[in-house]
């Protein structure tokens, strides 16, 4: 009787066994000197804490740029065409009439914009504050990559991500870099 095993891939196991060579065990040495290695490549890692701060400080970040990115645009075009309609914001932001719904309602929640049925949306004293110091954080760091020597509309697109991320220390940096430059 023949012995009929497992196969894997159409290959009896044991025939595929034996077509893989048996890895080699290391020595008590071979052991000492990886641990060594993982422990100094561990040391290279900030300490716990700070780093779960600055992860925590992304987060952060990203949670409120969206917020900043709608209270800037609503203020613009309040101020350049009268009303801030969500199409207008949905289409300017490349979302869905939906997705600027739902962000408006996060806006009305978090107090810095108010919005009637059927109108546009409008800014509370604070969201216009909010805005306010959004663009100016935002003029700063164009300002600043365009002192480096990177063009106008990369500077522009560029800035739209690093302002959400960037601390009032950096942009003090910034701006004091900006006045010894002229």
């Amino acid at each position: 009787m023949r012995n009929i095993g497992y196969k894997m891939c159409g290959v009896h196991y044991d025939e595929a066994r034996a077509r893989v060579p048996a890895r080699p065990r290391e020595s008590a040495d071979m052991a000492r000197k990886r641990l060594k290695r993982r422990r100094s490549s561990s040391s290279a890692l900030p300490p716990e804490l700070a780093q779960a701060r600055r992860f925590g400080k992304a987060r952060s970040a990203q949670s409120t740029a969206l917020l900043e990115d709608y209270v800037e645009l609503i203020d613009d075009l309040l101020g350049s065409a009268g009303e801030a309609r969500p199409t207008d914001i949905a289409r300017r932001l490349g979302v869905s009439h939906a997705t600027a719904i739902k962000a408006i309602a996060r806006l009305k929640r978090e107090g810095v914009a108010t919005a009637r049925p059927y109108r546009g949306v409008f800014l509370t004293q604070s969201g216009q504050a909010l805005a306010a110091r959004v663009r100016a954080r935002h003029r700063l760091v164009v300002a600043v990559l365009v002192a480096l020597g990177v063009p106008r509309e990369a500077a522009e697109a560029d800035a739209e991500g690093i302002e959400h991320h960037v601390s009032e220390t950096t942009l003090r940096a910034f701006a004091k870099y900006l006045q010894t430059k002229s």
